[in-house]
């Protein structure tokens, strides 16, 4: 899988890597994916962990097919390409999927008089739930984002105000559409889940498939083992499929910090 990354000096490039799902880390190897093989230090230092994080299909970025946002709890922005759109799909699922299992319940808000917005932190452990406590957790989050949003949007900033102010109102409406949506897509996905009653990726897959229940969330329904392609600047290479909770490998992708608007936009979508 292709990765879009950014130089030190802002310049974006693609580079190709095999992605290695291991429960909430995604492991970004330059070279093929071995069982055998111990990980290496510049493997630790490319992991990615997808607590909290959100895949989506990057419906507004036109310059590459099969591209896919991933936005994680620190709000990073990673752009990855997958060979072909099934392949593309079944990485969103896998993703999304394991990040709605594992992601531990978020901690309450802490009170104070800070009157400057700022997202909270996000607990980077494992979620120590069931399958229906965590589900309902989701939910809960869910409707109680919504409604903060709700009203939020009852109560815009006047149109004099500028400023400061005005990028408050947008920072807080911003982080609390993307909330909404990630709670959305876990408890959608969890629910299938629990519908299936089959841990086999190709009755789930199918399933999601007939059911169409992802579509309004942006969260593609696959779920499939297949084999991975993708070339580079320099050449091809090719990996293979991981499991939603297993090992695997895929193909490369780049860090996009600066992703913020057109992310934002592929939400609405």
């Amino acid at each position: 899988m292709r990765i879009l990354c950014l130089t030190p000096r802002g310049k974006r490039g693609w580079k190709t890597f095999y992605a290695v799902l291991k429960g909430l880390i995604l492991y970004l190897q330059k070279g093929e994916y071995r069982p055998d093989k111990q990980l290496s230090n510049e493997d630790l230092k490319n992991a990615v962990s997808i607590h909290h994080s959100l895949a989506i299909r990057a419906t507004d970025y036109h310059k590459r097919p099969n591209v896919f946002y991933l936005r994680t709890a620190d709000w990073r922005v990673y752009l990855f390409q997958a060979p072909n759109a099934e392949q593309m799909q079944s990485w969103i699922t896998r993703i999304n999927t394991v990040a709605a299992m594992f992601s531990a319940p978020p901690l309450p808000a802490a009170i104070g008089s800070q009157k400057k917005f700022s997202r909270p932190l996000l607990p980077g452990s494992t979620s120590k739930l069931s399958q229906e406590e965590q589900v309902q957790a989701h939910e809960a989050r869910f409707h109680a984002t919504s409604t903060e949003l709700a009203e939020l949007r009852s109560y815009p900033p006047d149109r004099k105000v500028k400023g400061r102010e005005l990028e408050e109102y947008r920072l807080r409406e911003e982080y609390l559409e993307f909330e909404k949506t990630r709670y959305e897509t876990y408890s959608m996905l969890l629910r299938a889940k629990q519908r299936c009653g089959d841990d086999n990726l190709s009755v789930f897959e199918a399933m999601l498939l007939e059911e169409g229940s992802l579509q309004r969330a942006q969260s593609s329904p696959t779920l499939q083992e297949s084999s991975l392609t993708c070339s580079t600047r320099d050449g091809p290479s090719t990996a293979r499929d991981p499991p939603a909770t297993g090992n695997g490998t895929g193909t490369g992708c780049v860090r996009g910090q600066g992703q913020r608007h057109s992310y934002r936009q592929a939400v609405k979508k």
